[in-house]
Parts: structure tokens; sequence; C-alpha cells
């Protein structure tokens, strides 16, 4: 059984959609038990419209929500310990839960769940890695925005723990990783990134393949399992990218709306256009996973409704089943015995 903790207080709806996701990861996956984190008077009646879920389940009663629009000291200073974000993670840290997902604050869940859970050891910084569509079916990107720049070696673990998130959740052995770049060469980029690459070629890590620098569009291409950047670019680059999915749905729909012509032609093409929008549909892949922490805590969309709360849950549920903080801490041990100095006859 996996046990989950959820906050249902965060995002932009709170239990009236955070409720039903869980509702139907559980109808996906029977072995989920859940932890409840969250205001009584509000989630109660909607729990009651779940009975299967309500047997599957425990609640916590909290005394305050983190609100989307707190900053992360503040959301800290006044929920720590408290609120039904912060509890949500410390569930992960007491061995009560196996993960921990909320859909709140992005900036305060990264605040509490490092005060919290603390970073392994050998990761400077966390990062937060997302699901990425592409034309060879998904990859992994990071960091997306948990932290501002990164220097080379912060890189280097990116790269270490990305692709241990893929064996786990893609099930490949050895997984092919990229640095985002603004070009293939390598005398191109910042020095960084250069370095970087130069200390991923020289690693030689069984559990991956490094296939050098990747350019923006190899994005969408899936031209790795794996893409590699700091928080800032990794960011933009996803922004950029829900942007454009809804401005293409929008074309569609206007132009298939514009003449009778259209709407004829849309009838025979439906098929078609109902593959573009599950393609296109951020729900599907939604779930933020917050790498390098000592627990498994995955960052919901704010606005997702309940078929990406649910999705967001079985990213939860697919990293806690495959051993993700195992897969990364041997991964993380394993490079960092590689760079020990040999113990020489004066060592010893």
């Amino acid at each position: 059984m996996i046990r989950i903790s959820l906050d249902l207080m965060g995002g932009d709806f709170g239990p009236q959609v955070v409720i039903p996701g869980a509702a139907k990861a559980l109808d996906r996956h029977p072995d989920i038990y859940f932890v409840f984190y969250g205001l009584k008077e509000q989630c109660d009646p909607v729990l009651a419209k779940f009975p299967k879920l309500k047997e599957k389940s425990v609640f916590h009663d909290c005394e305050l929500a983190v609100s989307m629009e707190e900053k992360p000291s503040q959301a800290l200073r006044r929920g720590r310990y408290i609120s039904t974000m912060w509890r949500s993670i410390e569930a992960v840290k007491t061995g009560d839960a196996d993960v921990a997902v909320s859909a709140g604050n992005t900036g305060a869940m990264m605040a509490m769940a490092k005060f919290c859970l603390r970073t392994m050891a050998n990761i400077e910084r966390p990062a937060i890695a997302a699901i990425w569509p592409t034309l060879k079916g998904e990859s992994i990107v990071l960091d997306v925005g948990a932290t501002i720049g990164a220097d080379a070696q912060q890189l280097m673990d990116f790269a270490l723990m990305g692709g241990a998130m893929a064996r786990a959740l893609f099930e490949i052995e050895r997984p092919t990783i990229g640095l985002l770049n603004v070009g293939v060469e390598e005398v191109k980029g910042q020095e960084e990134v250069k370095e970087a690459g130069r200390l991923l070629r020289e690693a030689n890590i069984d559990s991956l393949e490094y296939s050098g620098f990747v350019e923006g569009n190899d994005l969408g291409k899936g031209t790795v399992d794996v893409v590699v950047t700091e928080g800032f670019s990794g960011n933009i680059a996803l922004k950029t990218a829900e942007g454009t999915a809804k401005q293409i749905a929008e074309y569609l729909r206007a132009a298939m709306s514009r003449t009778l012509l259209a709407r004829i032609g849309y009838l025979f093409a439906k098929g078609a256009f109902d593959m573009l929008r599950e393609k296109l549909d951020p729900s599907k892949v939604n779930g933020g996973v917050f790498l390098g922490l000592n627990g498994i805590v995955i960052k919901s969309h704010g606005g997702a409704n309940a078929e990406g709360i649910a999705a967001a849950i079985e990213v939860g549920y697919d990293m806690a089943k495959n051993g993700l903080n195992q897969k990364i801490e041997n991964d993380l041990k394993k490079y960092h015995a590689k760079r020990l100095p040999p113990m020489g006859p004066e060592a010893a």
C-alpha cells in the first residue's frame, strides 16, 4: 500500500477539486491509502460525497491553510507545524506517509519542504522536475523553478537526480541526458554549462548516458529522456510551453467555428482533433517532483482540475512505488565515491 499525504486546501479551488481528484486516483490505484490534511468545516461536506474515499483515508483537522499569495518566509513563519501544507510534508518525515502532494503556493511549499525534510547528503540545492510531453512520448525537465542559477556541480547533481527519476517513472535502464544550451556546439554557452558538460562526460556514469547539449526546440522533439537546466530558464521554458499549448487550442477552436464548411470539416476530423486536445491537455502531465530532499514531495499546478490533481497524485504514487529516493541516493553515492582520491599507503 502506498500512503499519500494530501493537502486538501491547496490550489485555486481547495477541497472542491482536490477531493474528487483523490477519488479518481483511488479508482485507478486501489492500493493507495490517503492521509488528508484540511480544514474540517470545508472538507467534511465534500468528503461525505465519496464514501469509498473515506474508507481508504484518515482525516486530520488543521488550524490554517497557506494562501496562494503568501511569501515563502511569511508562510513558513505563520504556517510551520500547524498548516495543512506543513503537516502533509511532515507526514513524510515522520514515516506516516510515503509521499506528500499539494497544489498550494510553490514558493511556500519549497521553503517548508526544505526546512522540514532537509536536502540529501551531497545535494546543495533541490530542484523541481516536470514531466514534459514530446513527439516521442514524455521526458523530464529540471530545474523548472526551485532556484535561480546553478553552478556546474549543481547541474551535475540535477542530471543524476533527473536520471534516477527517469528510471523510476519510465523504467528506462540508462536514460539519456542533455544540457539545455544556446547551441549544440561545445564552444557555446555559459561557462557553468560547458563545465557541467565536461563533468558529465568524464564521470562515465553507468546509470545514465550523456548526449551533449540540446536546444529549446529539442524539448518538444524528445531528443533526450532528461533535459537539465537551471531554474530561471527552466521556468520560462515551462510557462512558454503551457502558453503555446493554450494558444494553439484557441486557434483551432476559432478556426473550426469560423464557417459552416469548417464546422462540417471538424465533424470528419473530430477523432484527430480529440487526440490533439488530449496531447495539449496540461492536466495529463501535471505534477512537479521536488528532487534532492529526504522525502518525496509532489507539486500540482494550482489551477488543476480534478483530473490534474489525480495525475499529480499518480506521479507521487509511481515515484514512491519505484523507490525514487533510493535510486537517487545510490547514484549520488556511486558518483561521489568515484570523486574521492584513492587511499595510498601514506594516507592509510
